[in-house]
């Protein structure tokens, strides 16, 4: 189970370190075997492979004519890339998936639990802001009478 949010540093060649307490999980469940990909809402989601080999064939499994299913087919399998963690617990970040998050020099890992989602600090925030301001705040019907 993948949970909190952290920041974090990309160096000059695009690399992040996992926290520890993650890498430990990701090596344990998958043996640091990783899938990137792009998500619609321009963060980029990390799955173990494991976890993601199912979506794949969900997503995969959908009709190519649908003109929304080829576009989600486009954006989350053909930017998907293996990884895997190095032996300093790094990831790799392609120019290309920098470029679709806009990440730069700082990140924020948010766990998912399942999986993370990786955001351009300044993108983070921005959702944070629309979320604390009650534009997405509102409940799903499955979510009706939720409390915490």
């Amino acid at each position: 189970m993948f949970r909190g949010a952290t920041s974090l540093n990309l160096d000059a060649k695009g690399r992040l370190a996992v926290p520890s307490k993650h890498r430990d999980a990701l090596q344990t469940q998958c043996a640091g075997h990783l899938v990137l990909t792009a998500h619609p809402h321009r963060c980029l989601l990390l799955y173990p492979q494991p976890a993601w080999e199912p979506i794949q064939s969900k997503v995969m499994s959908l009709s190519s004519f649908d003109k929304q299913s080829s576009a989600l087919q486009r954006l989350l399998v053909g930017y998907a890339e293996d990884l895997e963690l190095d032996s300093a617990g790094r990831l790799l970040v392609s120019p290309a998936l920098r470029d679709f998050a806009g990440l730069e020099k700082q990140a924020m890992l948010v766990g998912q639990g399942s999986h993370f989602e990786l955001w351009n600090i300044e993108a983070w925030r921005a959702q944070l802001e629309r979320v604390m301001s009650g534009d997405e705040m509102s409940l799903p019907t499955e979510l009706e009478g939720f409390s915490l």
